[in-house]
């Protein structure tokens, strides 16, 4: 497992090849998991870091399949956001994607992780590992993002890609709609965020993204009722 010093306190784990998901380290806070066989892996990887906390960005099975082994070999509380607190804390992640059928469903009811009870909801300015908590919205009911204004370095999870987990091409993109909870909500979020005009753009999946103006001229493209091309 490749890990990268994105920025102080700031630690990347890059969980599969090509940087196709992500967990990260913020202070003392370890921010998503990746999927439930990767459990092992993980724990290997932060055996030394102080953590004192787990977030999960948002309750698909790709961030939170390890977060019960992780809460419960780490003894550290679980912390969300609202609208997606019930979906962890039942193991039913169905609820919080926006149909049934497709094959991202199928995958969560194969790979989502385990139930485990949340400690703490996060809300809008609550500070975390040195972060401030942004309700983000959009991707799924209580998605998350996390902000340090003084360095302007911004962890948004999937409210936009910087790799295709499935096509693995390296480009910003929105999330899948059949994975997205509210994609026009979602744009807002995406608008919202880069109006902080962060410096450096931490990503669920892809590397992390060093060009302020790349990332606001995306950003400008997207318009609520335009389709969703990922």
């Amino acid at each position: 497992m490749k890990l990268d010093r994105v920025a102080p306190d700031v630690l990347r784990l890059c969980l599969l090849p090509f940087d196709v998901v992500n967990a990260y380290v913020l202070g003392d806070v370890l921010v998503d998991s990746g999927g439930r066989l990767g459990a092992p892996r993980l724990l290997s990887a932060v055996a030394g870091i102080p953590i004192a906390g787990h977030v999960v960005s948002h309750a698909h099975f790709d961030h939170q399949g390890s977060s019960h082994a992780v809460c419960e070999r780490l003894g550290v509380p679980l912390m969300c956001g609202e609208g997606d607190r019930t979906a962890l804390e039942t193991g039913d992640l169905m609820s919080v994607l926006p149909q049934q059928g497709t094959w991202i469903a199928r995958l969560t009811r194969q790979f989502g992780g385990p139930a485990h009870p949340v400690s703490r909801t996060l809300h809008e300015g609550d500070e975390i590992g040195g972060f401030t908590v942004i309700e983000a919205p959009g991707h799924t009911p209580g998605h998350l993002a996390l902000w340090r204004g003084h360095d302007r370095v911004l962890f948004l999870g999937d409210v936009l890609f910087h790799r295709n987990p499935v096509t693995l091409r390296h480009v910003l993109t929105e999330p899948f709609r059949f994975a997205t909870f509210d994609p026009a909500e979602n744009r807002r979020t995406a608008r919202r965020l880069a109006a902080l005009e962060p410096s450096i753009v931490c990503f669920g999946h892809g590397e992390p993204l060093r060009d302020p103006a790349r990332f606001a001229a995306y950003v400008s493209t997207l318009e609520d009722n335009e389709p969703v091309t990922a």
